[in-house]
């Protein structure tokens, strides 16, 4: 280890001989100060890695002392150490961002875990990461051979995803290949689950997760019948991305509850979000609904209709319920909503789609600063989570909560960075999507799809009476034989959704009431 330069500062530093020979001991370079204005000439002479700073001195006081370092170097750590136990000074400590807060008398192991805790942490915690995920993987190896239900794969997604942000800063980046790995076998084997599953769960009586079509009646309304509730739809969520900005929250709301549900396939905004709003599988919509319902192959946009969706499943299940529905696709329409939000204060329900996440994985397929910025799952997760942070979202969320409604946050389906492509070929009416086609005649690798020959079976519509469905795999995308190489550098690290995979398939439903 290379000498940490510790700046310590106390009037009676004469006292603190014995600590100081023992941090010596431990390869600790000390500097000491007896004042605060000796303290602020050192700093202006040396780099210090941290500082241990009384504050009780005559002269300027510690906390005086503290403001001035910080003006000099924001950044310096400062371990506070008082004899006053005094919450005024806590508060005022704490609120100047010091880095620990010690009460007199300390004795030299305190002093030596302080350092350890602020200067060594992120070693310290990287090696414990990585010696426990050492130990989980092998648990996690054995359940990937094992898992045959909806729940364990939805339990064995949210323990990938923990170590997935666990991993993402530590120093061995070795780690962080195997987890990858790991994952993409067990996309592997839930895409044999689903291959073998999913056309069972809609049979009547059938042991079925919530999904799509299901997620209203089962998950939201019982929570909106009792409380005003502030429902958003964020469009393209992973549950990573949920995971990253979930602490955002914590200041207007606490978590009720926090589960995992199914997106329907195709995993895509057409298909999934519009089962969500209508309480209906899309083969049903299209009978039922013909006048909202649009195939992939039909022009105009596929989900104009959403209000109206939600407005006959309302009806159909007898709910008279004060509502409005709110979609927003750009800054100035989440302005307007945050502007007016109190406009809807006497409401039951406010239904909001944000569709930022959706534009933002389109934009890293279209625009190179995008894909620097979002080059791997981590800064996209960054990405989500600036986003989040500071868009009108956080303020319609903030209001809600002054306002008394509960909120729940949810998604429509997830997203898949691609990897590998899979030639398809189809005709001139085959659908665009990279993940999912529909047409007739295709042609694909039969290891590389999961296959609906017969869409009726997973209650989907033919757009003619010999059309199928095929849903790519894991992180692979379907391209074209023509042009082939300049089609795959395009698409190869991008995200994608309308397959099978854990990230698309399995999807948030938070549930938070207002503090």
């Amino acid at each position: 280890m290379n000498d940490i330069k510790v700046l310590w500062v106390d009037d009676e530093i004469d006292l603190l001989k014995p600590h100081i020979i023992f941090l010596e001991s431990k390869n600790y370079k000390v500097t000491t100060a007896q004042s605060g204005t000796e303290a602020l000439e050192e700093i202006d002479n040396e780099v210090f890695d941290i500082v241990f700073l009384d504050e009780n001195m005559p002269g300027l006081t510690g906390l005086e002392t503290l403001a001035e370092l910080k003006e000099k170097q924001a950044s310096l750590p400062v371990v506070m150490i008082t004899k006053s136990e005094e919450e005024y000074i806590m508060e005022e400590a704490i609120g100047s961002k010091i880095a620990d807060y010690l009460i007199k008398p300390v004795n030299p192991h305190q002093i030596l875990l302080s350092l350890k805790k602020n200067l060594d942490h992120s070693r310290l915690v990287s090696q414990k990461t990585t010696s426990n995920y050492q130990q989980e993987f092998r648990k996690i190896a054995m359940d990937l051979s094992m898992i045959n239900s909806y729940e364990g794969w939805a339990e064995l997604y949210q323990k990938l995803v923990y170590w997935e942000l666990e991993l993402e800063d530590i120093e061995d980046t070795g780690m962080f290949e195997i987890l990858e790995s790991q994952k993409t076998e067990a996309n592997t084997q839930f895409c044999k689950f689903i291959d073998k599953n999913y056309p069972s769960w809609f049979d009547h009586g059938a042991d079925a997760p919530t999904m799509s079509h299901t997620l209203f009646k089962e998950k939201i309304l019982p929570e909106i019948e009792n409380t005003p509730t502030l429902l958003v739809v964020v469009d393209n969520l992973r549950y990573d991305q949920w995971k990253a900005f979930e602490p955002f929250l914590n200041s207007s709301y606490k978590k009720k509850n926090e589960e995992l549900f199914y997106s329907i396939l195709p995993t895509a905004t057409q298909y999934s979000r519009n089962a969500i709003f209508s309480g209906l599988m899309p083969s049903d919509m299209e009978k039922l609904h013909p006048n909202y319902w649009l195939n992939d192959t039909d022009e105009g946009g596929k989900n104009m209709f959403e209000k109206q969706f939600l407005e006959a499943q309302l009806k159909r299940l007898g709910k008279n319920l004060s509502w409005s529905y709110h979609k927003i696709s750009s800054l100035k329409q989440g302005k307007r909503l945050s502007d007016n939000f109190r406009s809807h204060k006497d409401e039951d329900l406010i239904a909001v789609v944000y569709n930022f996440v959706d534009m933002l994985s389109h934009s890293k397929t279209e625009m190179e600063v995008i894909k620097e910025l979002a080059s791997n799952d981590k800064s996209y997760r960054s990405l989500t989570q600036s986003w989040f942070k500071n868009s009108p979202l956080m303020d319609i969320i903030q209001q809600a909560s002054n306002l008394g409604f509960k909120l729940i946050i949810t998604t429509d389906h997830g997203t898949i960075n691609v990897k590998n492509p899979s030639k398809v070929i189809g005709d001139k009416n085959t659908s665009l999507n990279l993940r999912y086609k529909t047409g007739k005649s295709l042609t694909y690798e039969d290891k590389d799809v999961l296959a609906a020959k017969d869409p009726k079976t997973i209650h989907l519509p033919s757009i003619n009476m010999s059309s199928s469905f095929i849903f790519a795999k894991g992180d692979l995308f379907f391209a074209y034989p023509n042009n082939f190489n300049h089609y795959v550098g395009y698409y190869r690290n991008t995200y994608q959704h309308g397959g099978v995979s854990l990230e698309e398939m399995i999807i948030p439903f938070a549930v938070l009431n207002p503090k």
